[in-house]
């Protein structure tokens, strides 16, 4: 029989092992605050297994996985015998697949487990791929249950592959982020029907999002609305939703002093009506306009793309002095 853990320690008993949550996380070189609310929400749920490595590469192509991308995730697999796979992150590959799995069905923001560094492999660098990949088959199954059509399925859960190339593109800056927004798909929570995305909700909003999949005219916007307004009563009757809701970028205002009445950004705008504006909590309207219109966090505004009218208005304004804002509005479904 052990004794106590010495102070400042963590230390939990994970099924019939006991687990160093310290050692864990000073292994993997992230906070011991991280690694324990990873064993907290995974609890005893068990993981999901990965599809076969014979198989992965099939999937990854489903997934519209760049071929770059699939490479170094095949390089990476977590084969039983693989060097790169250390204890510690076999633990933590594990516990992350039982902790979404665990929240199979929910709709909320949900981590699935700590940054971690990227340059220590493809091991490393697609931990939370993996995840995902473990996963595909439970949310499939999910979909069925609720009699979601196969294309739906396969069109939404192909983010991964689109998630991954704008990642490429940002040199990394992106992911942390992604990687949550991913656990969406692979929980049910969201599905792409056309042009938008849609996110369920606990009231009676229903979320939109824009993914990048091309030019955002009135055709496309209505034509997916019209899919949304019709799926969600057939597929999940038991959820009510009486409006449209979406925050982002792409409804400030200040844009229309840039943009002409017809583009398709105004056009999107003019369906919503504002909600009053808050600050939201672990957002910044700069920030999140040079992720969007430039996959970019760190090149000076100098340096950027001018190449059409919204990329100069973005810089424009920002070198003004002026800010962009995210903004929350509603439609009537």
């Amino acid at each position: 029989m052990t004794g106590p853990a010495p102070a400042g320690r963590v230390e939990r008993v994970d099924l019939d092992n006991r687990v160093d949550l310290n050692d864990i996380a000073a292994r993997l070189g992230v906070a011991v605050e991280e690694v324990e609310r990873v064993h907290r929400l995974a609890g005893d749920h068990p993981p999901a297994p990965l599809p076969t490595k014979a198989d992965a590469p099939a999937i990854l192509d489903r997934l519209a996985v760049p071929p770059e991308d699939a490479a170094e995730i095949l390089a990476g697999w977590p084969d039983p015998d693989s060097p790169l796979w250390t204890p510690e992150l076999r633990w933590l590959l594990d516990r992350a697949i039982a902790l979404v799995r665990a929240d199979l069905g929910g709709y909320e923001w949900l981590v699935p487990g700590p940054e971690l560094p990227r340059d220590r492999g493809p091991a490393w660098r697609h931990l939370y791929v993996y995840v995902y990949l473990a996963l595909i088959g439970v949310v499939l199954g999910y979909h069925r249950d609720h009699g979601v059509p196969e294309t739906v399925s396969w069109t939404t859960l192909a983010d991964l592959g689109r998630n991954l190339a704008i990642d490429r593109r940002m040199n990394g800056e992106g992911w942390p982020i992604m990687q949550a927004w991913l656990t969406l798909h692979v929980r049910g929570g969201l599905y792409e029907l056309g042009r938008l995305q849609y996110h369920r909700s606990s009231g009676t909003g229903l979320g939109l999002h824009i993914p990048e999949s091309g030019p955002l005219t009135p055709e496309a916007v209505t034509a997916s609305l019209d899919e949304a307004r019709a799926f969600f009563p057939r597929h999940f009757p038991d959820e009510h939703y009486t409006e449209f809701t979406c925050g982002s970028w792409l409804l400030d205002p200040q844009l229309r002093e840039y943009l002409p009445e017809d583009s398709n950004i105004v056009q999107f705008q003019q369906r919503f009506e504002l909600d009053p504006y808050e600050e939201p909590e672990g957002l910044n309207g700069d920030v999140e306009v040079l992720r969007f219109v430039f996959r970019t966090l760190s090149t000076p505004l100098d340096e950027l793309p001018r190449r059409t009218l919204l990329q100069r208005a973005v810089v424009d304004h920002l070198k003004a002095g002026r800010h962009w804002y995210w903004r929350r509005g509603h439609f009537p479904i």
